[in-house]
């Protein structure tokens, strides 16, 4: 949803030509008949219902940055936001006055134009824009809301007439999945409420309790288990300070985004493994006001901070990006919250690729710890009846990014409504309908956004079959227990008192930081088990073979198994989980000492990035198991890790 702060857009029935941006004269331009006709050869080929269900297979997952079908085919998401339930209702004033709601359009906590246009005709425009997946916001407030919807707001779909908001989202879901597209569940806001300043939806505790939030999606998830169309949980939107507080990434309070999203994440695997888990960054942190601290991190932190979940390929990050915000400008135009920060529209080309980069797209790198797609899950442009230079010339670059990086996306929003004069109410949207339910598409004339959307939509992608790839993850026991195994979950709690970590059931523990208790896990190569981990070590037992860290106490695994987890009391030491293995594991290997430095492989597993950022690192080879750890409480050393017995897989 457009953030903190919109722009005023004309309204008038006055409608502007198609309007193309001249490199050289920087300034906007109408078309020749040549551009014209080149912007309409453009348009993707139109797909029915059928076509688009027969195009691919549900569940989704993921390989590296990719988004996967069942069969393992590339499904891009090529998404638009279908915006209505999560509330448009601005805080004030009656909630059913068109003039108290966003752009004069009441969506009485329902998808948007349903009293407009049959469902099936809305469809049929989406189909024509191109988008194979829809972004469906919801409120937790609807989940509750017990109160049937007015029979005049689905005039045009009587058969809705008595339902609540929550049968209306049923039956919206059942359509778009029914007509072949994906669905991906939106948690926007908390209140049925337009957010995002102060709106008391800054969080997704914000007005509710963790639980409560948790609990709600939980409630979602099962709702839609059996529809393998619906694809994923985007697990809340635009997270960002309220009045007094801001949101972290990793401190391990009830404000930690990355630890509530990591346990909502993982009891949504728990309860439907096939759901892919969506998260999207910090939106906004401090007060936005020249010579306070004050930003949009996005996606930075999971440079140092990623998430790991109990299914290693259900993982996707998303950023969000209007032209009138910026890395460091909240996207108000005037009074509190003005800064002079830069926006992305002040950006030249390459310095607004350098930023999108920075804030999201470097999470698509291959290989590293926090390697996911990454979903632009939100951006748009005001279109018919505005023509701002700069945001004619920031939608032209950034669809330009989105194509070149073959980024998911999906574009903000879908449906509005037009005046009596024809003219869009909200012209951010890509369709309009009028109170006949008659449609104004971005495809018909006088829209200046139709050549970069065709543009987008029509680019060369991957396609077809995505190679399996290797996964590295972290695990984080900064704060508490970090136990991503489904089977280890299961159990009882295998070292009382103790932090523990337990990389997922289908990796291997290759990792340790010296003094962060920090992990790092990996599939490559990965043995298959004889069973679920089974020895938890704390002591030397099974050290057989010769002293292989002279001085220093030593936890190792027994032969034939390698180290699934671990766990600390404090910093220290406590325990090694470990898991054996179905072949015969070689011995021997070699010490891997990180007492002093950093002690990695040179290339392959994440090597490119810090999982256990500002402490030494020790990690063995891609090709090599962790068979035991050395530690000391001599020498003030106070018994965090100093070496790993690494070794080879064959």
């Amino acid at each position: 949803m457009k953030t903190f702060a919109t722009r005023a857009t004309a309204t008038g029935a006055a409608l502007f030509s198609l309007l193309a941006w001249s490199t050289g004269t920087g300034a906007a331009t109408a078309p020749d008949a040549a551009t014209t006709a080149t912007a309409a050869a453009a348009r993707p080929a139109v797909l029915t219902g059928r076509q688009l269900a027969d195009s691919w297979t549900g569940p989704l997952s993921t390989k590296g940055r990719y988004i996967v079908d069942a069969n393992g085919q590339r499904f891009k998401l090529m998404s638009g936001n279908w915006e209505g339930a999560q509330g448009t209702w601005t805080g004030s004033g009656d909630v059913d006055d068109p003039a108290n709601n966003e752009h004069g359009e009441p969506s009485n906590n329902m998808p948007l134009g349903l009293d407009r246009a049959p469902i099936a005709t809305i469809l049929a425009g989406f189909h024509s824009l191109g988008i194979n997946s829809i972004r469906l916001p919801f409120s937790n407030a609807l989940i509750h809301n017990t109160t049937p919807v007015p029979d005049a707001s689905v005039a045009a779909n009587p058969q809705l007439r008595g339902d609540t908001p929550l049968q209306v989202y049923d039956a919206v879901v059942a359509a778009l999945t029914g007509d072949g597209f994906a669905v991906i569940l939106n948690n926007h806001t908390t209140t049925a409420r337009w957010c995002c300043g102060l709106d008391g939806n800054e969080r997704w505790n914000s007005g509710q309790t963790t639980q409560q939030w948790e609990a709600d999606w939980l409630f979602m998830v099962r709702r839609y288990q059996s529809n393998k169309r619906v694809v994923g949980a985007d697990l809340r939107n635009e997270v960002r300070r309220d009045v007094t507080d801001d949101p972290n990434w990793g401190w391990g309070d009830d404000h930690d985004e990355n630890a509530a999203f990591e346990e909502a994440g993982n009891q949504i695997l728990q309860a439907d493994p096939d759901m892919l888990i969506i998260m999207e960054g910090i939106n906004w942190t401090g007060i936005p006001l020249n010579g306070l601290p004050h930003g949009r991190p996005m996606l930075t932190p999971v440079a140092t901070l990623s998430n790991t979940l109990i299914e290693s390929n259900k993982l996707v990050y998303s950023a969000h990006f209007y032209s009138y915000t910026g890395p460091a400008n909240s996207g108000a135009s005037s009074g509190l919250g003005v800064t002079s920060d830069p926006r992305y529209e002040d950006f030249t080309p390459a310095q607004l690729a350098q930023v999108v980069n920075q804030e999201a797209l470097f999470v698509t790198q291959s290989g590293q710890h926090f390697t996911a797609p990454v979903w632009v899950s939100e951006f748009g442009a005001a279109g018919r009846g505005e023509s701002d230079p700069k945001e004619v010339t920031w939608f032209d670059s950034f669809t330009d990014i989105l194509a070149a990086n073959d980024t998911d996306f999906a574009i903000w929003p879908l449906v509005g409504w037009t005046d009596s004069t024809g003219a869009p109410m909200d012209n951010w949207a890509m369709l309009s309908y009028d109170a006949n339910g008659n449609q104004l598409s971005v495809n018909d004339p006088g829209d200046w956004r139709a050549a970069d959307w065709n543009k987008l939509v029509t680019a060369p992608s991957l396609t077809g079959p995505v190679p399996d790839v290797n996964h590295w993850n972290m695990l984080d026991l900064d704060h508490t227990d970090y136990d991503v195994s489904a089977a280890m979950l299961a159990l009882p709690d295998w070292d009382s008192g103790a932090r523990k970590g337990a990389c997922p059931d289908s990796e291997r523990l290759t990792g340790l930081g010296r003094s962060s208790s920090r992990g790092l896990c990996t599939d490559a190569g990965e043995p298959a088990k004889s069973g679920a981990p089974n020895v938890v070590v704390t002591d030397e037992r099974y050290v057989t073979d010769g002293d292989w860290a002279v001085g220093y106490n030593k936890l190792q695994c027994p032969d034939g198994d390698f180290a699934v987890g671990y766990s600390v009391r404090g910093g220290a030491m406590s325990s090694l989980l470990c898991a054996p293995a179905a072949q015969a594991l070689p011995g021997g290997g070699r010490d891997v000492w990180f007492d002093h430095g950093d002690n990695r492989p040179s290339s392959g597993g994440s090597s490119g990035s810090d999982w256990a950022s500002g402490d030494y690192k020790g990690q063995c080879g891609d090709n090599e198991y962790v068979a035991g750890v050395a530690y000391t409480w001599q020498w003030v050393q106070e018994g965090v890790p100093d070496a790993l017995l690494c070794r080879p897989l064959s």
